[in-house]
């Protein structure tokens, strides 16, 4: 029996640097819509056991996407978990071509990991990549509206009209985007939307963020869908030390989005807020209750997507 092939492709704007686990050097593919056909046509033919591609800001999506449509077991992983790799096997040097050999290592790690599964999954189709890029849009016009804001109050009298102008401009842009992306939520998860909104402090700007960057939502465990976001607490234990427990990594703007909600969820929510002021009262500092009351709001939206019933506040009153 021949050894399986295990193939790592490192990404970037122009280029896709690829090596196989049965070959000493790499090569290069364009990263186009011809080179990407090229190398899917060729990585066929060598019949891997497993792709590995590292996120590299969207570049590498067109990539994934053909090879798995093509039949390939493809995995995106993140860039500092392929990094730490290629430090934990000594490769301290980078470049396109080690970066590439190391991913093709990772991919033979990753296949025989027993939550393999957990790697290899379905990349976005066509409405959930709709879906992302008008949250995505909306975020990015937020972020210029601040900074807008921020300019007005220090500029000039001669440059305000213009920089009111733009903060009208962004305020329209802002609208029309939340009126397209509520349709398309309405339109594809009406019943998951009109569920999860059932919670106060979820609003459409919350639901629309969780479908698209959190589509796991419903489909993991409390413990799992917790750290993937980035609330559930971490050990930091060595021998007889016992370190504080914090949250790290995880899917930062789905957090960002969750904090916002949970503000509003402990305030008018009778469940949160008891929630938050009972964990404060017994001594917690207010920012890890509210980073709990983050994550019980999470599990709560996650059982919601699983059952997808309606949140009712008598049923879960103290």
């Amino acid at each position: 029996m021949s050894e399986a092939v295990f193939i790592g492709i490192d990404v970037s704007k122009d280029t896709l640097e690829v090596a196989s686990s049965a070959q000493a050097s790499s090569w290069q593919a364009v990263n186009d819509t011809a080179g990407i056909e090229a190398l899917s046509t060729q990585l066929l033919a060598m019949a891997p056991a497993l792709v590995v591609l590292e996120a590299t800001g969207g570049y590498e999506f067109e990539a994934a996407c053909a090879l798995q449509a093509a039949g390939l077991d493809v995995a995106v992983v993140n860039p500092r978990q392929a990094r730490d790799f290629a430090r934990a096997m000594g490769a301290l040097a980078k470049t396109d071509s080690l970066d590439a050999r190391m991913l093709a290592a990772f991919a033979r790690v990753l296949h025989q990991h027993p939550e393999r599964s957990r790697f290899v999954k379905p990349l976005a189709d066509e409405a959930l990549q709709r879906l992302q890029a008008l949250v995505l849009r909306r975020r990015q016009l937020v972020g210029m509206l601040t900074s807008e804001r921020q300019r007005l109050r220090m500029s000039h009298a001669s440059a305000r009209p213009s920089i009111e102008r733009t903060i009208e401009f962004l305020k329209a842009q802002i609208h029309d985007m939340e009126i397209e992306a509520g349709e398309h939520v309405r339109a594809h998860h009406g019943a998951l939307a009109a569920a999860l909104s059932s919670v106060k402090g979820v609003g459409a700007a919350t639901v629309c963020t969780l479908l698209a960057e959190l589509p796991e939502l419903g489909q993991l465990c409390r413990r799992r869908i917790a750290a993937l976001v980035g609330v559930a607490p971490l050990n930091r234990d060595s021998g007889q030390m016992r370190g504080q427990r914090s949250i790290w990594g995880g899917r930062a703007d789905v957090r960002k989005t969750l904090y916002m909600a949970t503000l509003v969820a402990v305030r008018h929510s009778p469940v949160f807020k008891a929630f938050y002021e009972r964990l404060v009262a017994a001594g917690k500092p207010k920012k890890v209750a509210l980073v709990a009351a983050m994550r019980k709001l999470l599990t709560t939206l996650n059982a919601i997507a699983k059952s997808g019933k309606h949140w009712e506040e008598s049923l879960h009153a103290s």
